[in-house]
């Protein structure tokens, strides 16, 4: 209901222009659209029903992941324009304020939300909604992984994370040209469709004229024929009566007397007249515009006008033109636009303007309800139907309710006089100028504004509020506001912003500030452009900040790789680039890069090693295998390496490593190189071990080293171990198998001791071994993994050493893959058996088991197959039962069987559903015995339905007004409440309840046994004159008190008496009133003594006597001062 009142401030854009009522809805949202209606005075007299086109998203809100203490925004595009949506984070709506943004287009089709300086908090989901529709997406924050930071607060970043880019704008503009083609297209036939409307109108209104005049015209034919037969009977009739009649009556005119005839005749014109006019009155109201005027010019008689002529005694009206005279209805002057609320910023003019339907009509003013003229801050202006009122250099006192009357009808409009800050202009331009100094120096920022105060001042670098501390200092006042920067350094250039806001609006400046410093060192790793054997050009990224100035120079020094010395290159300008001729082929070059500015000269950025030009090694060789081994000689073997360089190769370098060394020492002569691809090396020492790797040799040098090769022990070879001991199954499941084993006995000459163990495996179908480990194990354990469950295995083991493998131990017997056999058991540690749940909800039960082979699994209800709305899952551990929306039939025991081999076991579960119950049926109350009341009601629509469905009866009476139980946990329908009294009205209520709670209750009528009264006699005794005069009389005692020196002692006690007893407070029998050292109060009769810092003198006994006219009292305590 949006309500109107001429008089008060209109809400929702409801205005009254003339006899127009418009209603306005500005930024129409979906939920705008529906059933609007014009109700005046109880009476609906126009209704309308607006449709908004639907709204859908065609770019839905992404995922952003943003950096701690960085922007992140969300964007999307819809499909109609909207001046606004809804957006949420976390189930909050967000409002624009210092942490959001909210952004739309200048199409209203893209809408953005902006995050400002994320943190750890801000991470969830943002959802954007407009009507129906939504789209949510996540914020996921990037928080520094680096322990060392944590609880420290990072600096602004100026980056923003998220964002569709070009595509989104591309959407928004080709759905913006869909939505304004389909707009002229609407706005097209709107127009078709009124000029049909009007023209088929224009035609109906002619028609009814054309009808409307023929019928005038026969009714004023017909009227004037009447008129003439009238006449001329009466004609007729003075003739037939004679010449002395027409005489006397003559005379009886002249005396003042009309005949009856006469005043009939006048009386029916008059009738006539009414009639006419009615009939007028009803074209008017019918649409007709109205007749204009005729002018009547000096000296003549318009046709239609009535003409007075003298009888004795009275003027009679005699009409001399036409029946149906020619009337004008005036619309009179009305406002074809009001006037609207102005609001003004003081010191500026402010404009209330309005238009009438006329321009010679003259208005009022007024202010307040107050008449106002013009005057030099008041200027009336009137231009056409234009009325103004401009009031100039706006002041406070210049607000107020305007309104403008002109005949009878009035505008009004509020001007509101604001004074919000604002900055002086010359501060402003002062202010804007950037500011440049060198680190460590100090700069200050002031401006000069006007307000209304309370004002709330805000500096800001680069988007965060600066807060006084060391380095910052903020000054303020009612004019102006001043920010001192000391010691800067590069981290606080950028943008400056002062903010100043009060209750009326809020303005900002913003300036710059540069702090010089040195640029930081140049940025690597360096690409290199060119490397010859005669040239080496390459480039590097400039400085990440060049301290504010511009580079001037980079400064280059170079050293060959192999030299301890550092070449100057001097400076090269600066372009981050550099070529190099002075260089020998196959030589490597470091080079250290420093940049330049006005502010000095940045640390030194290091290259990594830059070869001119390039050697051909040629590749590795194939790694060396052992052909032989003994205690004085180990042959080796390998190939040749693929790629020879492209020269030939002159030979081979064999290297060697004992085992625990990290140092390579080189087998053949250093001038005698290898020609074959075989060596014997018989610099070993027997019991060690050793491994080799061998490099090849061409023109440009030795390439690089094979791999190494496997560890070999200089010994002459062995004998295989024997055959394994003990070998058994330790464990088993359905996919591994667990053995155990004891190592072989060793017999020097003929086996000798196992320095590894292999194991093999062979499936029952598969007369082919398959070896479980790649390399010997060590220890006498192995468990095979991915077995086939319950397949069958043939399973052996052998040792190996460096002879070779021994003699392979089998398995006397299959084995089956599987754990050892397990009667099935329940592994829950509280199995639930029983189960209460509300209809339409789901139900779950799960029971983990062990078992062995795995178990037949049977679930049960009421000892029948559960029905298919039930879904059960089973799995190696567990089962469990899902019944998706439970109904009350799904109401039983179910009971889970698992059975296998070697056992069975059971377990059931009692699951109850049922649903909130119904209110019981009508009550009834009857009386049957006196003192009682018998309630019985209509069993609730459950009852049939759910067995353990009760019954709960409360009472309230209008004495206690509570409402308390009287009877619980009834399954019938009747109780008899005792213990009812007359003169009490009662009232109950009655529920049915259930394992779900408790139903509304059903209420009874109101019950109530009437009271007989009696009547009531009391005979007292006069009341005698009380006196209230008392002797003093301690009500509270003292108390003994301990204390430690220099601590504060509160003593108290509580007197009476009347009149009030003067009270004295004594130490060891001398009166402490009047002593300084002690607060004593009297509040009430409360008596108190505060002993603010305790002293070793401070022990003793205190007295304190009350005493008044009628008596006297006192009381005694002991203070002792701890030492």
């Amino acid at each position: 209901m949006v309500p109107f009142d001429p008089e008060t401030e209109i809400k929702h854009g409801l205005k009254q222009v003339g006899k127009k009522f418009v209603f306005s809805r500005n930024g129409l949202n979906p939920e705008d659209s529906g059933l609007y209606q014009v109700e005046v005075d109880g009476v609906k007299v126009f209704t309308t029903d607006l449709k908004l086109p639907g709204v859908e998203f065609l770019v839905k809100i992404q995922d952003v992941n943003a950096e701690e203490r960085e922007d992140a925004i969300f964007e999307c595009v819809v499909s109609q324009p909207m001046t606004k949506i809804t957006w949420t984070g976390n189930n909050k709506t967000l409002e624009q304020g210092e942490k959001f943004d909210i952004m739309v287009s200048e199409d209203m089709l893209i809408h953005s939300l902006l995050i400002k300086d994320c943190f750890a908090l801000d991470k969830g989901i943002y959802a954007a909604s407009v009507g129906v529709k939504s789209c949510n997406a996540w914020l996921t924050i990037e928080v520094d992984p680096d322990p060392n930071n944590r609880g420290k607060k990072k600096a602004r970043k100026n980056t923003r994370a998220g964002g569709c880019g070009a595509d989104l704008l591309k959407i928004a503009e080709e759905q913006n040209e869909k939505v304004l083609a389909d707009r002229e297209i609407l706005i097209a036939k709107i127009r078709a469709e009124n000029e049909v409307a009007a023209a088929a109108a224009a035609i109906a209104n002619a028609e009814a004229e054309a009808k409307a005049k023929e019928e005038a015209e026969a009714k004023a034919k017909a009227k004037a024929e009447a008129k003439a037969k009238k006449a001329k009977a009466k004609a007729d009739a003075k003739a037939a009566a004679g010449e002395p009649k027409l005489k006397k009556e003559k005379t009886q005119k002249v005396e003042g007397a009309e005949p009856a005839g006469e005043e009939e005749e006048e009386e029916e014109e008059e009738e006539e007249e009414e009639d006419v006019e009615s009939e007028e009155e009803e074209e008017l109201a019918e649409g007709e515009e109205p007749k204009p005027k005729k002018e009547v010019k000096e000296g003549e008689t318009p046709e239609a006008e009535e003409q007075e002529v003298p009888v004795k005694g009275k003027r009679k009206k005699k009409r001399a033109g036409p029946l149906v005279p020619d009337t004008v209805v005036e619309v009179g002057v009305y406002f074809t636009c009001g006037m609207s609320d102005v609001t003004a910023i003081i010191g500026t003019d402010a404009e209330l303007e309005c238009k009438l339907n006329t321009e010679d009509c003259d208005g009022v003013w007024y202010k307040d309800g107050q008449e106002i003229t013009a005057t030099d801050d008041l200027c009336i202006v009137k231009d056409g139907t234009v009325r103004k009122l401009i009031v100039k250099n706006c002041k406070e006192e210049d607000a107020g309710k305007f309104k403008y009357e002109a005949d009878g009808r009035k505008t009004e409009a509020m001007l509101k006089v604001e004074d919000p800050p604002r900055i002086n202009s010359e501060s402003l331009e002062e202010y804007k100028k950037p500011v440049a100094i060198k680190t460590g120096k100090g700069a200050s920022f002031e401006v000069s504004f006007v307000g209304q105060e309370p004002m709330k001042i805000q500096w800001f670098n680069e988007g965060e509020e600066l807060i006084e501390d060391s380095h910052v200092k903020i000054e303020k006042s009612s004019t102006h506001t001043r920010l001192v920067l000391t010691k800067c350094n590069r981290k606080i250039s950028g943008e400056i912003k002062v903010k100043i806001k009060n209750e009326c609006g809020v303005t900002e400046a913003i300036t710059n500030l540069l702090v010089l410093d040195r640029p930081t060192q140049p940025l690597g790793p360096v690409d290199i452009i060119e490397s010859s054997s005669t040239l080496i050009e390459f480039k590097w990224r400039p400085p990440k900040d060049n301290g504010g100035s511009p580079i001037t120079d980079y400064i280059l020094e170079r050293q060959q790789i192999g030299r301890n010395s550092w070449k100057k290159l001097g400076r090269i300008g600066p372009e981050p680039k550099y070529k190099d001729s002075d260089v020998d082929h196959g030589r490597k070059y470091c080079y250290h890069v420093r940049a330049e500015t006005d502010q000095g000269v940045s640390e030194m950025m290091e290259t990594d090693d830059i070869q001119a030009g390039t050697k051909a090694y040629p590749g590795a060789p194939s790694t060396p295998k052992i052909e032989s081994a003994f205690k004085d000689c180990i042959n080796l073997i390998w190939t040749a390496p693929s790629n020879t360089g492209g020269t030939d190769l002159f030979g081979y370098n064999v290297e060697k490593r004992k085992n625990g060394s990290n140092r390579w020492d080189q087998v053949n002569p250093p001038n005698e190189l290898i020609r074959e691809r075989k060596y014997g090396v018989k610099d070993v020492v027997e019991g060690f071990q050793y491994e080799f790797r061998v490099s090849a040799v061409n023109i440009s040098g030795a390439g690089e080293p094979s791999s190494p090769s496997e560890f070999v022990f200089a010994r002459d070879p062995k004998k295989p171990p024997g055959k394994v001991i003990d070998l058994r199954v330790t464990d088993s499941t359905y996919t591994t198998l667990s053995l155990g084993w004891t190592k072989p006995i060793e017999d020097e000459g003929v086996q000798d001791e196992a320095k590894g163990y292999i194991v093999e495996l062979r499936p029952a179908e598969n007369p082919e071994w398959s070896r479980c480990n790649s390399s010997p194990i060590i220890v006498t354990s192995y468990t095979i993994m991915g077995l086939k469950s319950m397949a069958m295995y043939w399973v052996r083991v052998m040792a190996t050493n460096e002879g070779g493998d021994g003699e392979a131990q089998d398995l006397d017997n299959y084995i089956i893959a599987m754990p050892p056999p397990v009667r099935p058991q329940f592994t829950d540690r509280k199995i639930k058996n029983f189960m209460i749940t509300k209809a339409g909800n789901s139900v779950r039960i799960n029971y983990n088991f062990v078992a062995c082979p795995l178990p037949n699994i049977t679930w049960l209800k009421d000892s029948l197959p559960v029905g298919k709305n039930v879904t059960v899952s089973n799995s190696d551990i567990s089962s469990q039962i899902i019944i998706p929306s439970a109904e009350r039939h799904d109401t039983g025991i179910y009971t889970l069987i698992l059975k296998n081999l070697v056992g069975q076991e059971t377990t059931s579960v009692e699951i109850r559903v049922t649903d909130e119950p119904k209110s019981p049926g009508a009550v009834e109350l009857e009386e049957t015995v006196s003192g009682t009341v018998t309630v019985s009601w209509a069993a609730s629509a459950d009852e049939k339905k759910d067995d353990r469905l009760h019954y709960m009866i409360t009472k309230r009476d209008s004495v206690k007004r509570q409402w308390q139980i009287v009877a619980d946990h009834l399954f019938n329908n009747k109780y008899t409440v005792i213990n009812i009294m007359p003169g009490r009205q009662y009232y109950f209520r009655v529920y049915a309840k259930n394992d779900m709670g408790e139903s509304q209750p059903s209420e009874s009528p109101v019950w109530e046994v009437k009271r007989k009264r009696e009547i009531f006699t009391l005979n007292y005794e006069e009341s005698k004159d009380c006196s209230f005069e008392a002797a003093p009389l301690f009500t509270v005692p003292l108390k003994t008190h301990h204390s430690p020196e220099s601590y504060e002692c509160y003593m108290s006690c509580a007197v009476t008496g009347n009149p009030k007893p003067h009270v004295t407070w004594y130490k060891n029998n001398v009166s402490l009133n009047t002593n300084t050292d002690y607060y004593i109060t009297n509040t009430c009769g409360v008596c108190s003594m505060v002993i603010l810092k305790v002293s070793s003198k401070d022990s003793g006994d205190y007295t304190v006597i009350a005493e008044n006219d009628l008596g006297r009292d006192e009381c005694s305590a002991k203070f002792v001062v701890d030492g």
